[in-house]
């Protein structure tokens, strides 16, 4: 979604909803094998499952920090999206909140959207 005629304050562009699903599945299976790895059926994932239980066996504390490390990016993109908001001219504070949150759970799927805006220039408004 642009931003209504006549208010570029407004912008807001849903992430792509192929991309919401990955991002869900792929997090949910990383949360899955950092936090109840002995519930994965490992066999029945084939290749993902073999080297699932590889890393869960041998590299149990880099998942651990590595799924951490991924929520710090996401806080950190959320973040840099409410900059990026006020930087762009985006200037309604619920708006700014759906790019935080958008951004927060999705991250780059998000933030690629408010980085490629190109907001009107002072004369069109």
């Amino acid at each position: 979604m642009a931003a209504p005629p006549g208010n570029p304050g407004a912008y807001f562009r849903c992430a792509s909803p192929v991309w919401m699903g990955v991002i869900v599945l792929s997090i949910s299976y990383f949360a899955w094998a950092v936090f109840l790895p002995s519930t994965i059926p490992y066999n029945n994932l084939g290749p993902l499952g073999y080297f699932t239980k590889y890393l869960v066996d041998n590299h149990h504390k880099l998942l651990y920090n590595g799924f951490w490390l991924v929520w710090g990016i996401h806080v950190t993109e959320a973040l840099y999206s409410v900059k990026l908001c006020k930087t762009k001219g985006i200037v309604d504070s619920s708006v700014q909140c759906r790019w935080f949150i958008q951004t927060f759970f999705f991250g780059i799927a998000s933030l690629s959207h408010l980085l490629a805006y190109k907001p009107p220039s002072k004369k069109q408004r």
